[in-house]
Parts: structure tokens; sequence; C-alpha cells
């Protein structure tokens, strides 16, 4: 070992007792080689070598060893290095340190290259230890804020939007409450797609079957993207708009402004009762063209100012800057400014100048729904005076957006807007004031905190999982409508959140070992059956000769307590279905909460089998609070292809020694699960095997829940009763109502927010009205 790093050990070694110059604690020589002389270089010097990686030589960070110290930063944050084996470990926050030196040098010495953002994805959120944020706090924090940005809209947000110009929804029916609602989530059609159509409820009839109904009708799907990934997926810093959107949305806002002013493209003889087709389409085949749908004559679409503006022969200069304003406000959700609107009235004239009145018009407001504003939630706090830490409060317009777009995808309600316009809206009173009014109103629809349940359970997904057909009718499926009917589930399940929500008593307690669930008694008795009971229907005998349809009974479906009818949103495009559900009870031996139902199931499955390492990295991040390191580029991560071996055996490789450091923190959690198939049914046997569901609570943080599982069940039950559980809820809740990770200095909030949970009951209001109280909801970092 050279002279220097044994200079450094020495210093080190001295630095527990003395405490080190905090300018020290900033550099490579004085916080970094003490760290890895101590804890790191005698597994990883030129000799040893371990896992390939040799940290002896480095004198700081480089593009060339940029991908090292990516490693260093995940073993060190995540306690992976030095080994947990051994007695010599460095002080948690001496971990924090050292990783934040390193994100930070990795910032500057990639800004060239396209950057380093990867320690602020959310993923990456549990790397700061848990107990740092939920022990004593520590004494040098700063007032916690965010940091001035721009936020792109959700998709869904987005959708909401421009549905909301060209469709009349019912208002909250309180008769009827999980029936879909104006401002609520668009929700998925048969084939999974989420789109806007135009004047469904206005269509009475087709030519031709459903799929030429399917093939007629038109509409649009969302333009923004979004990750993938399990997890949260809304994060200002993953998105921005770019030139491919910005065309589709032009494109579609002419479609809109001209549907908003003259209805469905269609002939005289498509409106009515009488349909009789024209002598032109007789003998002809129009099954599925635009054609071939026959409409109300009632109108049903919303008579906004773009139709009083385009009713008339010539433009009204009045009713142009009418619909100018009620178009900027409808898709920016607040007013415009006097500069803005004439911005919008000059594009519009000079367009109808160059074009002619109407089209000219259609094309000249156009331009409004590209606006930043539109697209963007803006929170750049450019009014006020930042205070000694730089933080100014959000105010006017940014705050009531930031409050609204917490829960909506429609505009502020009259309340807040007259909030803003009377100056009600500049304090943290004002805001858990609005708060609580809002969160305590079933009618105004709160979509954002729905989605903010399907991204942390991630039960969304199952529709999206292609499976092997093959594998699936083995796993007991029906394919002809698998997806239709794990679409349908994912609704179901978002039902059954806002029932708990509705009550809103220890709520994630309450998700994850509730006995309740909503299903459709025809098509999902299936899911929730036992796999070896399943029989193949008997064949017809009846003097007729006619087939009989079995009984759930002779299908060896599990037969569940009749319970009470719900409602649940499905997309009105589904004519066949009339969102008609039950809510009933599961056997308590073989299921508890939502992670034993089919949609959470089959989400973390993949085409053939389940997946017992995503299931465990779930419970690791999402419960636990923990992450696992990315897997290394080098290494081969596939399992055996061994047919008629059960998973279990087949995951025997991730035992390897190389593999199970990382492993030893999944599998134990994701094993259990195996008392459940891969499309969600309970099972017995695997393989012609006794089902092997046994797991381990490992590193859990909480010396409660360490040890073995029978199953799933036993695992949930111990996992519901934890206080880091709850924290740890917490904690993702403050990530998707803050939009970015949390840092140290926002240990404060976090805990009062789950104070306000503990408190109240287990109360998700309570905790939601925490977060958005809290500074660094309210206050932005400026650079000024």
């Amino acid at each position: 070992m050279s002279h220097r790093f044994v200079q450094a050990g020495l210093f080190f070694a001295l630095s527990v007792t003395v405490s080190r110059a905090e300018e020290d604690l900033r550099t490579f020589d004085g916080l970094i080689e003490p760290f890895l002389t101590n804890y790191c270089v005698d597994c990883h010097d030129e000799a040893e070598q371990k896992g390939g990686i040799n940290l002896e030589e480095l004198s700081g960070i480089t593009l060339e060893n940029a991908e090292v110290w990516k490693s260093v930063w995940e073993q060190v944050s995540l306690k992976e290095m030095p080994p947990r084996k051994k007695k010599n470990q460095p002080e948690t926050m001496d971990r924090l340190r050292v990783a934040n030196w390193i994100t930070g040098e990795l910032e500057k010495t990639m800004a060239a290259v396209g950057g380093f953002h990867s320690h602020h994805h959310p993923r990456k959120a549990n790397h700061l230890p848990h107990e740092l944020l939920f022990g004593d706090l520590s004494k040098n924090l700063t007032p916690t804020s965010t940091p001035a940005r721009i936020w792109r809209i959700h998709p869904q947000d987005h959708l909401v939007r421009l549905n909301a110009l060209i469709n009349t929804d019912q208002d909250y029916d309180p008769k009827r409450p999980g029936l879909r609602t104006k401002g609520d989530h668009i929700p998925w059609n048969d084939e999974g797609e989420v789109k806007v159509y135009y004047g469904l409820d206005r269509i009475t009839g087709w030519v031709g079957g459903t799929a030429a109904y399917a093939a007629a009708v038109t509409g649009f799907p969302a333009v923004f993207s979004t990750t993938g990934d399990h997890g949260l997926r809304n994060y200002p810093i993953l998105y921005s708009v770019n030139g491919a959107e910005a065309t589709q949305i032009a494109s579609h806002s002419e479609e809109i402004l001209r549907f908003m002013a003259w209805g469905p493209v269609a002939e005289p003889y498509q409106f009515g009762s009488q349909r009789n087709l024209p002598e032109k389409y007789k003998g002809v085949d129009i099954r599925g063209t635009i054609q071939s749908l026959f409409y109300k004559e009632e109108v049903m679409r919303p008579l906004t100012p773009v139709y009083e503006l385009m009713k008339d022969e010539g433009i009204s200069p009045e009713k142009l800057r009418t619909a100018v304003v009620f178009l900027f406000e409808s898709l920016t959700h607040r007013p415009p400014t006097g500069q803005e609107t004439e911005q919008y009235l000059a594009l519009a004239n000079q367009s109808i100048q160059s074009l002619g009145a109407k089209e000219g018009a259609i094309l000249g407001l156009t331009p409004i729904f590209l606006d930043p504003d539109a697209l963007f939630r803006l929170e750049l706090a450019e009014s006020g005076t930042p205070d000694e830490h730089g933080r100014v409060m959000l105010g006017g317009w940014e705050l009531a957006l930031a409050v609204n777009g917490a829960f909506s995808y429609l505009g502020p309600d009259v309340l807040l807007k007259q909030a803003v316009e009377d100056g009600r809206l500049s304090s943290r009173e004002d805001v858990a004031r609005e708060v609580k009014r809002i969160l305590n109103d079933e009618r105004i629809r709160k979509p954002r905190v729905l989605q903010f349940f399907r991204e942390y359970f991630d039960y969304d997904r199952a529709g999206r999982i292609c499976k092997d057909s093959a594998a699936l009718r083995d796993a007991g499926g029906d394919e002809r409508r698998y997806y239709q009917t794990v679409f349908g589930m994912a609704a179901n399940t978002d039902r059954l959140v806002e029932l708990i929500l509705q009550e809103d008593q220890d709520v994630l307690r309450e998700l994850l070992t509730t006995d309740r669930v909503v299903y459709s008694s025809g098509r999902e008795l299936i899911f929730y059956s036992q796999f070896e009971n399943l029989k193949k229907p008997a064949k017809a005998n009846n003097k007729e000769g006619k087939k009989k349809a079995p009984t759930p009974e002779e299908l060896g479906h599990i037969v569940l307590p009749k319970g009470e009818p719900i409602w649940v949103r499905v997309s009105e495009f589904n004519k066949s279905d009339k969102g008609d559900r039950r809510l009933t009870t599961l056997p308590k031996d073989q299921r508890m909460g939502i992670l034993t139902h089919p949609s959470w199931l089959v989400s973390h499955t993949d085409a053939m089998d389940n997946h017992a390492i995503h299931r465990g990295i779930w419970i690791r991040e999402r419960l636990l609070g923990d992450a696992v390191p990315d897997v290394p580029v080098t290494v081969d991560a596939q399992l055996p292809d061994e047919p008629k071996e059960t998973l279990r055996h087949r995951m025997r490789v991730t035992r390897k020694e190389e593999c199970w450091r990382c492993h030893q923190k999944m599998d134990p959690l994701g094993l259990p699960f195996e008392m459940f198939n891969h499309i969600g049914l309970h099972r017995k046997t695997e393989q012609g095997k006794p089902v092997d569901a046994s797991g381990e609570i490992h590193f859990s943080g909480d010396p409660k829940l360490e040890g073995p599982v029978k199953d799933a069940l036993e695992m949930i039950t111990k996992l519901a009763k934890s206080e880091r559980v709850e924290q740890v809820f917490v904690r993702h809740a403050f990530r998707y109502w803050i939009g970015r990770n949390e840092t140290l200095d926002d240990a404060p909030a976090l805990q009062a927010a789950w104070r306000a949970y503990r408190d109240n009951g287990g109360s998700m209001n309570a905790l939601i009205e925490a977060i958005m109280t809290s500074e660094a909801f309210l206050y932005r970092k400026v650079d000024r």
C-alpha cells in the first residue's frame, strides 16, 4: 500500500475522536481517501482487486473512472461496502458525506457529456439512510425548500383537460360514488388503450359488429410519454416536451377546435332515429368508417365560446376575445394576463387575414394549446424576495396551481380561484385551509391521490405484461378475454383503494391486510380460485342437445360471498361493460390485502413465470426503505431454462457467492408469493411438487421484523404492524407530492408528516395536509 494511503489511514483513525475541520469533509484528501483506506482498500487494492475493482490509486473522479465511482456510491450508500460481516463499519453520517461528495463530483465531471442525474431518480431515493431521517435530528440542518422548476404535466392531466373541451361528463353522484365523474382519470378501453373519444355519448348505433364500431369511433391517445418503470413515474426531472409531441398536440388541437365548433364529422342521414342509408352507400361496405355511425339529434358536447364564435358567418372581435380567454384558462387553469390575451388575439387575427374567417380562426387558436402553462406547471417563484437561505414562498397562481395540481386534473374550483383573487392564499395557514376543504369535498375529484397508490403499489401494470399463450393456458387463464379482464381488475383495485381512502383510518395497514375485494362476478372468479380445483367444462347433456353454460362450481371456481353492488369506472368506449361490480370478502387463509390481489401479483410477473426478484425488490424498496444496487453490466441475469423445475429451484443460481450478496435482500422477500401462480391463482403445488412459500426478512432496520416467515400472509402481517414500514410509506408520499427525492434537510418535515399520519389514526388526509403545508412544498430555492 502506498505511503500516502498509510498516512491517510492514521489520519482517519484519529478523526474518530478529534473533530475535523468542516472544509476537510468536502475534499478528496480530507474525506474520501481516508474513508477508502480505512474501509475499502484492503479488499480493493492492487493485489486483491475483489470484483475486479482497484481503488488504491484513485485520486479523483474523471470521465474514465466515473463508472467505478458510481458503483462505489451505491455500495457505500446501501451499506454493501464494506461487507456487512466486517466489524469495522463507518458511521452512517460518514457514509452520507462520502455519497454526497461522489454524486456532487460526478455532476461536475459529467456535465459536458450529458450530466449525471441518476441520484435524483425516484428509484435512488432510498440511498439516503432511513435512520438519518427518522432518528435524532442533525444539528446542522438548513431550512428545507425545493428548487425552482418547470414540471411537465401528467399525461392524464393533459388528456382530462382536452376531454373537458369536447365531452360532457356527469357531475359527482353521491348515490353512485364509484361511477366515472367529470375530472376523473380516463380509463382503459378493452385493448388497454387510454384515449379521448369524440362524441361517444351521442352515438346511438352503427353498421356492423363491435369490431366495426371500434374502428369507426375516432379519438386520440395520450401524447406525453412516461417511463414504464416500477415506482413513482412523474418527477419533474424525468420529462420535457419534444418536437414530435408538440406536432401531435398541434394536430389534435385543430381537430378538437373543429369538433367544438361543428361536432362530429358526419352527413345529415347519421343524425336522428331513421338510420336510412343514402343511395350512394347501399350495397357498399361502410363498416368501420365514420359514415357507419348514427348519432342523437340532441347536441351533447359542451357549447363553448368556440361554438359561439364559429356559428356566425363572420368573426366577431368580442367573441374572438372571449374564445381566447376561455381556451387559455381551460388549458392552463389560470386566467391570462392582458399581455397574453393580446398576443394570442394578434396571432388569431393574423391567421384570419391570411386564411379567411373560419379556417383562419381554427388555425389561429391552436397556438394556445402549446402555451407553456398548458403543458407545464411553472414553479419559478419569480416574485418575492429570497430569504437568507435563498428561498421564496410560492404565491398567487403558482401556489394555487401547485395546491390544485396535487389533487386534480381539472382547473381550480371557484373557491380556490376566489382565494387567489382576494389575496387569501399567501400563508401556510391559507394553504392548510384550502387543502382541508378540498380533501373533505367529495365533489372535487382527486385522481392525483389515486395515482399515487397506482405508482406506489404498481398494480396498474398487469395488462402490460404480455403473457405467453401456452403458459397462460397452463396457469388456468383464458386467452380470449384475459387482457380485458386484467385491465378491469386494476380498475377494481382502484375502487377498493378509494373505499379505504374514504374511511381514512389506518390506510396503509388496511391496504396491506384487508380481506375485501372488488370483482366482476363473471370473468374474474377464476383468478381468485384454487389452481388445483380448476376443471374443464362438462359436455352438454340435455334433450335438446344445446350446450348449457357450466356453473362456477362445475368449473371449480371459487364461490365468493355475494357481497354488495359497487360502481367502478370503466371506459365509455366499452359498450358491453356497464361497470357492474361487487364488493365482497376473500378467504382469510389464502389472501390478504392488495399484495395478494391478482392485479398486483400479475404486475410483478413476466411472460411465463412469477418474478420473485421484482416482488422482493418491491418489498425491499416500498416497505423497508432500502434498495439493491444496479445489476452490473457484466452479469448475465438469466435463470436456467428448466421448464419442469420450480421457480425456487431455478433460482438456486442466485445463491452463488457473487450473486447472493444482493439477492439475499430480494429473494427471501419475493419467494413467499410462490403460493400464487403467475396469473394470481392460489396454488398448493408447482410442477407436481408442494409449493414452498417460506421466506425470511433480513436487513430490515427493524429488529421486530427480522426472522423467517412461512408464507406471504405471515410476512405481510408482520410488515403491516411496523412503524418503519409506515415511515417508508410517508417517504414515498413525500416524494410524490413534492416531486423530488428527500434530503437530510427534509427530516423535520418527514417526521412531522409521519406524526400527523400516526396521531390521526393512519389518516391519509392528515398525511397529505402535513406534506402540502411543509416548507418543502411551499418554498422554492431560487438562483438570483
